[in-house]
């Protein structure tokens, strides 16, 4: 049961874990953060409250997604010492990541439990619209993308 193939499995499960996590550290900490939070400050994490409030959980929210993506590279570092890695797997699985995180937000956080919208002092469908679509069609690309990339090899090395 613990044969070449099922070490092979396992290698590719780590991968698309990596690539998953990756995605959705990277959508959380730069597309969220860095664009929504920080650049055009259209909402905070936690718009609920006062600003004394929402920057902190902000910064929460920001520490989160870095560990998030950190993990991810560091289970990409493993695989990659391990075995060789199917890049486009993992590439498949950072798309899944971005649009499961962007699903995830714009339906729970946005929808479900009101936490912060995309934008205030407009109609909200357009945003909503763009938002859930562009995550529903990168989840679907990356996993598209991960249907038809191959695992790598069983047992090759992971060098360079």
């Amino acid at each position: 049961m613990n044969g070449p193939a099922d070490a092979a499995r396992a290698h590719d499960r780590r991968t698309v874990l990596s690539g998953v996590l990756f995605g959705a550290g990277i959508a959380a900490s730069i597309i969220d953060l860095f664009v929504f939070h920080l650049g055009l400050q259209w909402h905070h994490f936690y718009d609920l409250s006062t600003t004394q409030v929402a920057l902190p959980a902000d910064g929460v929210f920001h520490a989160v997604g870095w560990f998030v993506t950190v993990w991810g590279l560091f289970l990409l570092a493993d695989v990659r010492r391990r075995t060789e890695v199917s890049w486009s797997r993992w590439v498949g699985a950072v798309v899944v990541g971005v649009g499961g995180f962007q699903l995830l937000d714009g339906v729970l956080n946005h929808k479900i439990l009101g936490i912060h919208q995309i934008r205030y002092g407009v109609d909200l469908l357009v945003y909503d619209v763009v938002w859930i679509g562009t995550a529903v069609v990168a989840l679907v690309v990356g996993l598209v993308v991960l249907r038809r990339a191959r695992p790598a090899r069983a047992g090759a090395a992971g060098t360079a």
